[in-house]
């Protein structure tokens, strides 16, 4: 009997999750758990301490603790060596912003107009195989979402050589497994009645993709396309240090001559490009919706 246990715990006995048990007068204590449960529970934290503690140790031999100690001095003096920032360098940074504006909007377009055809592979509704196409759409969103853009960049310098092309394919590539695996969840979950009606019509396999899918996922794929602009904005700044382009080697070069009034500077138009990438995302995704 539950004794309308649901209205003071919750469950009642039947369903496993708060057990009566009696203390030595005999009244009966609600508890949450049976004994073999809360043995259980408490096995499972003391496993969960000893894999915390493991760890932590092997963090611990490779950690040297004098400079972790030190560090806050180290900080101070370079926030000392960087303030205030060069601000007459800042006429050198016009180029180098544009460019990664143009590595983050070319690789975004380049990755979109490969993504969307992949998404439609990838997603079942629309597979001309589920067998043989779908996986090997979906090979190819996993392969390019699994390396980081800066691996990329690095594999594709080694190749094609240093510079603002290296680093739009790197985040393109990037970019491809990212929005075919959205783009691909979006048709899976389209509303199938508005594509059964079209096919009633006798319109062939086309005509219900272009008139019965598209005008489904528009919305969503105009904002999977904004959004992953954003994103490739704040990836774009650092493929530089590698030597991809961008402001990222104006950061590089600033870093390796140890000039820090000029890396706070650069710091300071990144924060302010990214900021400005991120107020303009927020516009176009609030007038989609």
């Amino acid at each position: 009997n539950c004794y309308g246990s649901r209205i003071f715990i919750g469950y009642c006995k039947s369903e496993g999750s708060i057990m009566p048990s009696q203390n030595k007068n005999g009244l009966k204590v609600w508890q949450k758990r049976t004994a073999r449960e809360s043995i259980f529970h408490w096995v499972l934290w003391l496993i969960g301490i000893m894999i915390f503690t493991y760890c932590w140790q092997q963090i611990s031999k490779s950690t040297t603790w004098f400079f972790v100690w030190d560090a806050p001095r180290i900080a101070t003096d370079l926030w000392t060596r960087a303030t205030p920032p060069k601000w007459e360098y800042i006429s050198q940074l016009g180029k180098p912003i544009w460019d990664t504006l143009n590595i983050a909007t070319l690789g975004t377009i380049f990755a979109l107009i490969i993504a969307v055809p992949v998404a439609f592979l990838a997603a079942r509704n629309t597979t001309p195989s589920r067998f043989l196409i779908r996986p090997f759409a979906l090979l190819i969103i996993v392969s390019t979402r699994s390396i980081n853009s800066l691996i990329w960049a690095l594999l594709l310098i080694a190749i094609i050589g240093p510079g603002v092309f290296a680093g739009v394919i790197a985040i393109a590539i990037r970019s491809i497994g990212f929005c075919a695996k959205l783009l691909y969840e979006a048709i899976e979950e389209i509303d199938e009645t508005q594509v059964e009606a079209i096919t009633a019509t006798g319109a062939s396999r086309w005509q219900v993709m272009v008139y019965g899918i598209v005008p489904q996922i528009l919305p969503a794929f105009a904002g999977i396309a904004v959004f992953r602009w954003d994103i490739n904005i704040r990836e774009s700044t650092v493929l530089g240090l590698v030597g991809a382009g961008g402001i990222g080697l104006q950061l590089s070069s600033s870093l390796n001559v140890l000039a820090w009034p000029q890396v706070s500077l650069i710091l300071i138009v990144i924060l302010m490009a990214v900021v400005i990438s991120e107020w303009v995302s927020a516009k176009v995704r609030g007038a989609i919706i």
